[in-house]
């Protein structure tokens, strides 16, 4: 499905009217006349929300969320704009939209890590099944001073492989797109990447739309590299490399090689907000240092309850236990311990 395309999500949460929700418990049953509310933004946490989704269609039928994937960019913007309740986004504000963010929320406006997402460096080359890269020679790749699949740094990092003189064809997000941001980020902190993080893809190479977009070019597409989330490679069959992280280790991407690299991150933010910074250069065994953590954006104050209810349910248990089949890992506990608290203490 095109992230052009508006998804209808159905999640039916407690305590709709604006009286007694300070105790909302996610799991009662709607309240007659529940309404709808509207969320945009990260495509890569889409696959979450639909399963979220469904959860709360099958248990509490009745209110709606409205939730277009349209990538990150988009989603800051149509929060700023005031016509969405919370924006899905994979970076953190810049301190120039977070005051514009907290102009249109009246008072602070936090961002609430949900989602661990790893995102995978896919390819297609069918005499190559396993493919190893470190930080600087994917920076050298992607940069495009680095040209053939046979190339010298390829090879040495793939001794044995029948890597062919190929041009690589290196594929890139085209719309404002948060992956884009985390992989520039990680880039230029692990990698030597010359350009600075940026939700517009900065560097050379072949852009298309949206993460569904890059899965497909790439499996369409002899030859392509590209970035996506693990779970688009994951449903669309691709072959992902192994990444080497700080401890020197080759590391194939997994849930837990995801969750490992997050258990790292320090909180950033203040006042309330849990805007984290990842270590892409972890020296935590077993780390997959390629991972983004996908945040709601939302006000401290004046946030609908069915909102405060469906954000409540997506940091439970229940939200988070499924989340590694989906192609995402869950919260590092003392994380979402956090999360926890924040929603609580929200109005």
């Amino acid at each position: 499905m095109s992230k052009l395309t508006s998804l209808v999500l159905s999640v039916v949460l407690g305590c709709i009217t604006l009286t007694g929700c300070a105790q909302l418990d996610p799991a009662a049953p709607a309240a007659d006349g529940a309404n709808t509310i509207s969320a945009s933004g990260s495509t890569a946490q889409l696959g979450a929300i639909n399963a979220w989704r469904d959860d709360f269609r099958s248990m509490h039928p009745g209110a709606q969320i409205l939730y277009r994937p349209n990538g990150s960019g988009a989603g800051v913007r149509d929060f700023l704009l005031g016509t969405t309740e919370f924006a899905g986004s994979d970076y953190v504000m810049g301190a120039q939209e977070h005051a514009l963010a907290d102009g249109r929320c009246g008072d602070r406006a936090l961002h609430l890590p949900m989602v661990v997402g790893p995102i995978a460096v896919a390819y297609n080359l069918p005499s190559v099944p396993e493919l190893r890269l470190s930080p600087a020679t994917m920076a050298a790749v992607f940069g495009r001073t680095i040209t053939t699949w046979d190339a010298p740094q390829i090879a040495a990092e793939n001794p044995g492989a029948a890597l062919p003189h190929k041009e690589i064809d290196v594929l890139h997000r085209s719309d404002d797109s948060g992956t884009s941001h985390v992989f520039t980020s990680y880039l230029a902190a692990a990698g030597g990447w010359p350009y600075p993080p940026s939700t517009d893809w900065p560097g050379p190479g072949r852009g298309v739309e949206g993460s569904d977009g890059m899965a497909e070019t790439i499996r369409e597409s002899g030859g392509t590299i590209g970035y996506v989330e693990y779970g688009y490679a994951s449903g669309a069959g691709l072959r992902t490399a192994k990444v080497r992280n700080g401890a020197g280790e080759y590391v194939a991407l997994s849930p837990e090689g995801a969750t490992k690299a997050v258990e790292g991150a320090r909180v950033t933010g203040d006042d309330g907000d849990l805007a984290m910074a990842l270590d892409y250069t972890t020296r935590q065994k077993g780390a997959y240092p390629l991972v983004l953590i996908t945040y709601e954006i939302v006000c401290a104050r004046g946030t609908a309850p069915l909102a405060r209810g469906f954000l409540r349910y997506t940091a439970s248990n229940a939200g988070q236990s499924y989340l590694s089949l989906l192609g995402y890992a869950p919260l590092p506990q003392d994380v979402v311990v956090q999360v926890r608290a924040r929603l609580a203490a929200m109005t």
